[in-house]
């Protein structure tokens, strides 16, 4: 059976196209960007999410650069934006300004605990 393959958009690694992750980058979202409030597909560019109005630039944590909140990585200093969701069950990672899980609907409340131990603060 024929099985079609699709350029990842972060690193162009060639996958298939029913993958959840790019096993060579690391990405989560390999064929598009989604808006990490909502998880509706966004196109980098766009200044707020079609679904829920989110604005989509964001300051990074790590260096105060402007950067695109549908990504993974920060454009200036290319550090992760994702932290882990707290409930034991989930741990699927979230963005940074998440309030709440996006899979389990768990409030995240160490965000900015997790943000300072990535950044090699106490």
């Amino acid at each position: 059976m024929a099985t079609y393959k699709q350029p990842c958009i972060h690193c162009g690694e060639m996958i298939e196209r029913d993958s959840r992750l790019c096993a060579r980058c690391g990405s989560r979202s390999p064929f598009g960007y989604r808006c990490p409030h909502c998880l509706k597909e966004i196109e980098r560019g766009n200044i707020v999410c079609s679904g829920c109005g989110r604005g989509l630039m964001t300051v990074c944590p790590f260096c105060g650069g402007q950067t695109f909140a549908g990504s993974e990585k920060c454009d200036a200093c290319g550090k992760a934006l994702l932290i882990r969701c707290e409930n034991k069950r989930c741990g699927e990672l979230q963005f940074f300004e998440n309030t709440k899980c996006t899979v389990c609907g768990k409030a995240i409340k160490k965000a900015n605990k997790q943000i300072e131990a990535m950044r090699g603060g106490k």
